[in-house]
């Protein structure tokens, strides 16, 4: 038996399965970013659509900004860590490097 907010259920939780955990990013060229998860897949993200002005983002259109990128909490990082992309983003929604012939 457990509980979920005052609510007894009978059996084991169903826990969601485990995200990938980041533990590689590189900056490339034209705004991608390269990463490798844990479980050895590895994405690549397209940070354009993001740079849009008046945003958080806006900050790593500046080339020298975005190619300081580095990994916090398991999370691709910028800024002092003012700046951040949610790394479940980029594992679902970032390419596969080698499907797309990018490195």
């Amino acid at each position: 038996m457990y509980i979920i907010d005052g609510i007894a259920y009978a059996g084991d939780p169903i826990l969601p399965p485990e995200s990938p955990r980041l533990c590689g990013v590189r900056a490339m060229k034209n705004h991608l970013l390269w990463t490798r998860f844990d479980n050895g897949q590895q994405r690549i993200f397209d940070c354009k659509p993001l740079l849009r002005d008046g945003t958080v983002f806006e900050p790593l259109k500046d080339p020298d900004v975005f190619r300081d990128v580095y990994i916090d909490f398991f999370a691709p990082t910028w800024l002092d860590g003012t700046v951040d992309i949610a790394p479940d983003t980029i594992y679902e929604t970032g390419t596969n490097p080698e499907e797309e012939n990018i490195l």
